[in-house]
């Protein structure tokens, strides 16, 4: 009898991460990769390493979940029976790995969160989505600017003995000073330091404002894996910060938990990596919401559509 797996998928601007789990939450795939501006193909791809991962002749696939930026395109084209924000999803991952957690922290690409837990209920949470100021995103056009590999940043920022000061809350700012620290001789650890402990000062003083951090704290997304900025963190919060080998895929994990949890099991078809989607957006002019709809086609038919704000805007073929 072949044993039950679920698909967890957690699509971003900049990265997709995917994790088949099996009845024990114990991961059976993973894989992170590159959005690269189209999430159908970054699926189409994930789903394919997953496969290759995947023992097919003991476990079947029988639920999928989505969450991130391009969940319900993502839940269209791979059939998902569950679809949650990043929130939801991150918190519910992170509890699985660590069940008394309180705090989670998490810069990915393009934007940065907070949640707070207490007793494995989220209680409060924000997100800073307008600017990439103190992102992943930040740290690569940073790293560009001063010829560094931005893999390698945390390991030359936790050698610098005096971080030079670097105004981050803005990134046209900050790369101005940046700019002007150079041209005036600092070392290039130094200004490297300063930029990972800017993104830290940056964070609490925006997304963390007025936020009661508690411990234990699990640092999460792309950035986590910076040692310079976990290293501030843990100067600044005076608390042990947790930095997970799979922190990074904790909202695919999470997707995945709940699918299992659901109890809505649709077998899964890795076949899915063959068949042509495309996407269509249709603006409409029924009443005065003037909607943009967003419809997904799979082999030229009409599978879902969404952003119809009243019945008139519901489409039934394209």
């Amino acid at each position: 009898m072949m044993k039950k797996a679920f698909y967890g998928i957690d699509v971003g601007s900049i990265s997709t991460k995917g994790v088949i789990l099996d009845e024990d939450n114990h991961i059976l795939a993973q894989d992170y990769l590159m959005t690269e501006g189209d999430p159908i193909q970054a699926v189409k791809r994930l789903t394919k390493s997953l496969e290759d991962q995947l023992d097919r002749k003991t476990y079947q696939v029988v639920a999928v979940g989505t969450t991130g930026s391009a969940r319900k395109l993502v839940g269209a084209i791979t059939n998902a029976g569950i679809e949650r924000n990043e929130i939801t999803a991150h918190a519910i991952g992170t509890i699985s790995m660590h069940p008394d957690v309180r705090t989670i922290l998490e810069i990915g690409g393009q934007d940065s969160k907070i949640i707070l837990i207490d007793n494995g209920i989220v209680v409060d949470y924000a997100m800073n989505t307008l600017c990439a100021a103190g992102t992943g995103a930040f740290l690569s056009s940073q790293a560009n600017r001063l010829g560094v590999a931005v893999e390698d940043f945390g390991d030359i920022a936790v050698n610098s003995e005096n971080p030079t000061p670097i105004a981050a809350r803005c990134t046209v700012f900050a790369e101005s000073d940046l700019v002007h620290k150079a041209q005036m001789g600092y070392e290039k650890e130094d200004i490297i330091a300063g930029l990972c402990k800017s993104i830290v000062n940056n964070y609490l003083n925006n997304v963390g404002r007025g936020k009661t951090i508690k411990s234990p704290i699990v640092f999460q997304g792309g950035v986590s894996k910076n040692k310079g900025v976990k290293k501030f963190f843990e100067e600044s919060l005076g608390e042990e910060i947790i930095v997970d080998d799979v922190g990074h895929l904790a909202g695919a994990i999470g997707i995945a938990i709940l699918a299992h949890k659901m109890g809505d099991h649709r077998e899964f078809h890795f076949e899915t990596t063959d068949i042509e989607f495309t996407t269509k957006g249709v603006n409409c002019n029924k009443c005065p919401n003037h909607c943009e709809i967003m419809c997904v086609l799979r082999d030229g038919k009409l599978i879902d559509s969404w952003g119809n704000r009243c019945e008139r805007g519901a489409i039934k073929e394209v």
